[in-house]
């Protein structure tokens, strides 16, 4: 199954990674669980943008149109596999500074499979007021980061003290894409891409 990997990742993580790194699984099955797990913030945010409503505070409920909400969720599918891509070349293209020499495949289960909670976070937007989405989201982050520190010296196959020093170059290239992709969305918006609003 795609995304067989999932449970054993919140339940028992550096045991996960070793089953990952033992059964080499292929490009395909890697880049399926990134396109299929992807899609869960972006239906959760279209839901919440189109249905449910934000709120912010004591306002009342923002809602966005259809058209515009779709147009918010395909534009963020694209945005976050093109990350979790970008962040695998990264990845692959570091690992001879750290001594590790990983297939272009192994790059991109580090960089799907540490990205899970981030991306299923997105879930949170089904209870769409901003602050518990914010926690939800900074929790989802410290655990990607706490996968990918306990990944690295398993899946690039490094001492621990030098997968420390990867980690935390991963860590400064993925925090880099995310301000990346949140700058091209206020850029978006200044020229014309605003979303509709209702109320």
């Amino acid at each position: 199954m795609i995304l067989n990997h999932i449970w054993g990742l919140y339940a028992h993580p550096v045991e996960e990674w070793k089953t990952i790194d033992q059964r080499h699984e292929s490009l395909r099955f890697s880049l399926s669980h990134i396109l299929i797990v992807g899609l869960i913030p972006c239906i959760a945010a279209y839901f919440a943008s189109a249905h449910i409503g934000w709120s912010i505070g004591a306002r009342e409920s923002i809602y966005m149109t259809h058209t515009s909400a779709v147009a918010m969720a395909v534009a963020m599918y694209i945005g976050l596999i093109g990350g979790v891509l970008a962040l695998s070349y990264l990845i692959h293209w570091m690992a001879k500074t750290f001594g590790a020499a990983p297939s272009y495949t192994q790059s991109l289960e580090l960089a799907a499979y540490t990205s899970t909670p981030v991306l299923m976070a997105g879930l949170s937007a089904l209870y769409p007021e901003l602050w518990f989405v914010a926690m939800v989201f900074l929790a989802g982050v410290a655990y990607s980061v706490y996968l990918l520190y306990a990944g690295v010296p398993i899946l690039m196959h490094i001492p621990e003290e030098q997968g420390f020093m990867y980690s935390s170059s991963v860590v400064t290239a993925g925090l880099i894409l995310m301000v990346s992709l949140m700058a091209a969305t206020v850029i978006a918006w200044t020229n014309g891409f605003i979303p509709t609003f209702v109320s």
